[in-house]
């Protein structure tokens, strides 16, 4: 948006234009201090405490690719191992190409989403329903593209497939498979899910079933987050595309209060409850630990970096177990020089300006399901593309950590430190 100055009627004085510009001259470089000031310092004037909830911004995709895939002429033998190990499952499109930019992300990410795509105990109908509607959420032309001819193979017609992206009001559906897509629509709006939805799932699905369609909307979430960052284009094979003449809407009731007791009851032994509760379905959560290993034990990016993206996504999400985890036991932010109140005040409250960079792209991730042109090039001014990669990945994996604690109840020890009081 451009601005006008607003100029005073001249006067007689010969030197009142040259005064009154240095006046205004004064009151810029004035307020420019006092700005770099605010934001260096510290000082405690925050706008926005959290973005506004993902699916209510004007839509934003990259038509171009930010990280190309990556040429088999520039494949070593990490590479070539990989597609190697995955081919026989998986097509080497631009998605694979894509990850393939860090050989071990890729290790991490394909046996999740093997799992949500194919292998989890939901019928196949369902899979497709959950995964094409968090894909029309989340704007993912890729995924999309991917799963419109896997969705018409197991008996979704065209006309179904417009009907998701109108979504659960569309008059087509069935009483559960409205259900289902109002599961996507609420944790990709809310990053929980209200008891009522919860217990028309529980009338038909078994513990298994539950917890497979709350992590194929998650997981369908994180792939997008990564895609739409990364600017990955639909293969040249893939020709489906969004239904051109259905507007974006999503329509959600407000979150209703967090849960005060687990939905899906942990295990009983040592570890913590978040283990412990995915260990309640062992296939689903030895294939999903992947991604939280890569982020916590594999990932180029420092404690502090980790630690600031972690904490603010689980901030916006408002996933209190992970936030008091990672200020607490787990992962100790004031260890790292962090101070958890400043988190949740976002990029506004104080930091320098590589910092704000990590939390807009939190932010603009869990908002947008996008990092911003703007963010994206002062993040890439000091990370190279392993580590513009897992910035990426740290937010959308514990955006899916978000939703998942949220959804399934997991619920804070006594002693853990919990959200702080904010303004």
């Amino acid at each position: 948006m451009q601005r006008t100055a607003v100029l005073a009627e001249p006067t007689q004085d010969k030197d009142a234009p040259m005064l009154s510009i240095r006046r205004v001259s004064c009151l810029v470089v004035t307020l420019i201090v006092s700005v770099l000031v605010t934001v260096w310092m510290g000082a405690p004037a925050v706008a926005q405490i959290r973005p506004t909830p993902p699916g209510t911004t004007p839509l934003f995709r990259l038509a171009v690719p930010r990280v190309a895939p990556l040429p088999e002429s520039q494949w070593t033998n990490q590479h070539r191992a990989r597609v190697d190990r995955w081919s026989p499952e998986l097509r080497i499109g631009n998605a694979f190409r894509t990850l393939l930019h860090v050989p071990e992300l890729v290790d991490a990410v394909m046996p999740f989403l093997i799992y949500t795509a194919s292998d989890s105990t939901l019928p196949a109908r369902d899979r497709e329903l959950l995964i094409l509607r968090t894909a029309w959420l989340a704007q993912s032309s890729y995924l999309w593209a991917e799963h419109v001819p896997v969705a018409r193979a197991v008996g979704l017609t065209a006309g179904q497939m417009r009907q998701i992206a109108v979504g659960p009001s569309a008059p087509e559906w069935a009483e559960f498979e409205m259900t289902l897509l109002k599961l996507a629509d609420e944790l990709f709006r809310n990053s929980s899910v209200r008891d009522e939805t919860w217990s028309a799932l529980e009338s038909r699905y078994d513990l298994f079933n539950l917890v497979d369609a709350v992590m194929t909307v998650n997981q369908t979430t994180l792939l997008s987050m990564l895609f739409n960052s990364f600017g990955v284009q639909p293969d040249d094979s893939a020709l489906a595309r969004f239904p051109g003449d259905v507007p974006y809407r999503v329509e959600v009731p407000d979150p209703e209060p967090p849960l005060s007791e687990p939905r899906v009851a942990p295990l009983e032994g040592p570890g913590i409850r978040v283990r412990r509760t995915f260990a309640r379905h062992p296939e689903m959560a030895t294939a999903r630990s992947g991604q939280s290993g890569y982020v916590n034990r594999v990932s180029p990016l420092p404690p502090y970096a980790r630690e600031l993206l972690i904490l603010r996504i689980g901030w916006n999400c408002q996933a209190v177990y992970e936030w008091a985890k990672h200020v607490g036991s787990v992962a100790r932010a004031r260890d790292h020089g962090l101070e958890p109140e400043r988190i949740a005040q976002g990029p506004t409250a104080g930091w320098n300006l590589f910092d704000q960079a990590h939390l807009r792209a939190a932010d603009e991730i869990y908002r947008d399901g996008i990092i911003s042109n703007a963010t994206w090039a002062q993040l890439a001014e000091q990370y190279d593309t392993r580590e513009m990669i897992s910035v990426v990945m740290t937010v959308a994996n514990y955006r899916l950590v978000s939703m998942s604690l949220n959804a399934l109840g997991v619920q804070p020890q006594e002693t853990d430190e919990l959200f702080p009081a904010v303004q």
